[in-house]
This record gives structure tokens, sequence and C-alpha cells, in this order.
């Protein structure tokens, strides 16, 4: 399909092309923000100066669309949408700038991964970290916002704020340079990172939810518009169903997502621990955690997870009181774990072996935490 025909399917009417001197002023003021925001990753301000000049900028009539600013892979092009304050075009495209920057194309100059999206899998994780970074550049200030119910901490409150917060919160165990390593250089470096703290599985699943997060808000915002071009009342009132449970589905995403990240992380953490110093960290660690949560009147999660982890690490700390430090390349029998024992709930085993007997009764060598998660 043809550029043209691609931008008017999604509304987009081109109104005027910004000049040479538009686009450098651009250009150079996304280098050096980049470059001041991620020294650690070496960036070479001439190269990304260089490349964004490249660009085609256009002002266009998005419609009724409510996004600023667009990037097309097939023609290099950022539409911007023509109700943006001009002083303020820089900072806007910083996100669709990143798209540009990450790509990888093949030697027929077809896009074959851009970032953490890849093969078709793992688009809203892309989102949320370009946006995250877009954020970072732009030494946007953390706000306390509401959406849907779920009241968190953002630096990005116009854009994917619940799958930013999310990605955050990944971010926390992973660190943020294996996460921006890759979206810049399209690699799996956090891939690699992210299972090898937790599992394969557990990055499928977070990330396939992170997209369905992103189709339903997609979804929502749809049935929002229709809402307002129609006056039948049966259309009225099944619209409004489906925004109902639109929004109870997006909350109950978020939540699990949220909940799977703490779960798999913290586990993962909590059988690394050897010693008493390690006991405290991961404790100061679960604490510190909540800061980044989303939360909502009903939600109860981190509380209860936390009360049982507590009670958890306090076995394990007498343990090695007792016994000294844990010897994590010793067999099983000698260690003091976590094993999640469930599909499809939060239920898991604490497992005792051979030399806790010292501390608990032999029928205490297996302690279940009975459907807690």
């Amino acid at each position: 399909m043809k550029i043209d025909s691609v931008l008017k399917k999604e509304g987009v009417n081109v109104i005027s092309q910004l000049d040479t001197l538009q686009v450098n002023s651009i250009a150079k003021s996304i280098s050096s923000k980049l470059c001041l925001a991620f020294p650690e990753h070496n960036l070479n301000r001439s190269d990304i100066f260089s490349s964004l000049c490249r660009l085609n900028m256009f002002i266009a009539d998005m419609g009724s669309d409510l996004a600023y600013a667009k990037y097309y892979y097939r023609n290099n092009s950022i539409y911007f949408n023509k109700n943006i304050d001009f002083e303020k075009l820089s900072d806007v495209a910083i996100h669709e700038c990143l798209h540009y920057l990450q790509e990888i194309r093949d030697e027929r100059d077809n896009l074959t991964r851009m970032g953490l999206y890849d093969s078709g899998f793992g688009l809203a994780l892309n989102e949320a970290t370009v946006q995250l970074m877009a954020s970072e550049a732009n030494m946007s200030e953390e706000v306390t916002e509401k959406y849907f119910n779920i009241t968190l901490k953002t630096n990005s409150p116009n854009y994917y704020p619940l799958e930013c917060a999310l990605v955050k919160q990944i971010s926390y165990f992973t660190g943020t340079y294996p996460l921006y390593h890759s979206t810049f250089n399209s690699n799996d470096v956090f891939k690699n990172t992210f299972t090898v703290k937790t599992n394969k599985k557990t990055y499928d699943v977070v990330s396939k939810n992170l997209d369905q997060l992103l189709r339903e808000e997609s979804e929502l915002q749809y049935f929002i518009n229709e809402l307002h071009y129609t006056e039948r009342a049966s259309t009225i009132k099944v619209l409004n169903k489906l925004i109902r449970e639109r929004k109870a589905s997006i909350a109950s995403t978020f939540f699990s997502t949220q909940n799977l990240i703490m779960k798999t992380f913290f586990i993962s953490e909590f059988n690394a621990i050897r010693d008493l110093n390690d006991i405290k960290e991961f404790k100061d660690r679960f604490y510190n955690y909540s800061s980044l949560l989303g939360s909502s009147e009903t939600y109860t999660f981190y509380n209860t997870f936390y009360r049982d982890m507590m009670d958890l690490l306090e076995k394990k700390r007498e343990y090695i009181t007792v016994n000294g430090e844990i010897n994590l390349f010793e067999t099983a029998q000698n260690s003091v774990m976590i094993i999640d024992n469930t599909k499809n709930s939060f239920t898991f085993l604490m497992v005792f072996f051979r030399k806790v007997k010292k501390l608990f009764d032999s029928s205490k060598e297996v302690t279940r935490v009975n459907d807690l998660y």
C-alpha cells in the first residue's frame, strides 16, 4: 500500500513540510538531550544529529487522533499534529526519533526489528521503554495520576502511563542499562537479563500482557470516540457497556501483570540470599519497591505478599544464624528456597531441607503458604 493511502486511512492529512533549518534545529536538540541523558551508552552526538537530519518532518491534520506525532518507517517521516505547540516540537519528536534510530533493516531495506519489538512481539514493551527514555531525556517531572481507578506515579502522564509504570517496575530488577541498551541497539541483552533473573515464560507472559493492555486501551478509545458520534439510545447503551468492560479489563490486566512481575523477581532474589547482609538488602529492596506500584482502594496483593515474604525471610534468617552462609553452588539438600508450585495462582512452597531440622520439627520440612497469592 502506498504511503499516501496509509496516511489517508489513518486520517493524516499533510499541511506542510518543515524546512531544513527547522529539521536541523530539532535534530540538534534531540541529539544533545539523548547524549546528556544516557552518557553510559556512549552515544555519538554527531552521528545521531546527521541521522536525524535525514528525516522528513511534516505538519498534518490528524483529525480526531490524540497523538501529537507519528513516525512512519516506510518513508522515514514524522508527522506532527497541527495543534502542537511549535516551541515543543523537539520534546514531542524524541519518542518518534528514537523509533527511527532503533530501526534494523535488511539488504532490501525491509524493517526487520525495532528495539524490543521483534517479529510481531513486544510492541508495547518497546513503546513504553521508548517513552520512558523520551521522558527522561526531556527531564519530565514525576506526578501522581489516576487511570481507571489505578493510582500511580509517572513522568509520562499523557503517553502509555500504565505500560511505563510496569516497565519501570521491571527495570527495578534488571537495571535500566540492559533495558535501554536493547532499545537503542535492537538486541536481546534485556530479554536475556530478564530471563536469567526469572525465566523465559515470565518474559513472554509479561510482554504479551503489555501488548494486551495496549490493545485494550486502543479499543476503549475507539468506543469512546464512537460514543461521541451516535445518538441512538440502543447504540449508546451498548457502547457504555463496552467502555465499562474495557476499563475493568485494563485494570485487571495491569494488576495481574504487576503481581506477576513482583512475585517472580522477588522469589528469584529470595532464593539467591546467602547471608544476613543479603537478608537486610532484600528487606530494604522489597519495602522501597512499593513506591513504584500502581494501587487502588481494593488492591491488597503487595501488603499480603510483603507480610508473608517477611515471615519466610525470618525463617531463612534463623537458618543462616544456626548454619552459617548458604552456599548456592551446593546441592539443594543444603539450601532454603521458594518453589513456585502452581501454574495459575501465586501459591508457592517454602522448602526446608535436612539442615533445617535443627530449627524446626520434621513435620515442618515443607511449609505451605496456603492460597495467599
